[in-house]
């Protein structure tokens, strides 16, 4: 049986910044489902902040060299399926066409 004082260190080792909970409980000998649970009893009494959703984690866009600039492809097939329109260039293959025809049937 873990103390309180325990619990809140493991707890607060899994909420540091790129903690993963289920790394933190195996060195600790806890399973994640533990961890998560003592972090809702925390919650709870008062003694963490309510969770928040997090923000987005976005990599950045590394480019080497110059990037080749194409124009958007100009749109000459239009097919409307009841309330869904197609719409591609004159490119597709006539099997690849069909088979996605097929496909916005079945999904009506």
């Amino acid at each position: 049986m873990r103390s309180d004082a325990e619990r809140a260190r493991i707890v607060a080792e899994s909420l540091l910044p790129g903690a993963q909970v289920s790394e933190v409980a195996r060195k600790r000998g806890a399973t994640r489902w533990q961890i998560y649970d003592w972090r809702r009893r925390f919650r709870q009494r008062g003694m963490l902040p309510p969770c928040e959703a997090s923000q987005p984690a976005f990599a950045p866009l590394v480019a080497e060299g110059a990037l080749e600039e194409r124009p958007a492809p100009a749109i000459k097939l239009e097919i409307a399926i009841g309330d869904i329109v197609l719409r591609t260039d004159t490119a597709i293959d006539a099997e690849q066409l069909s088979r996605v025809i097929r496909v916005l049937r079945a999904s009506r």
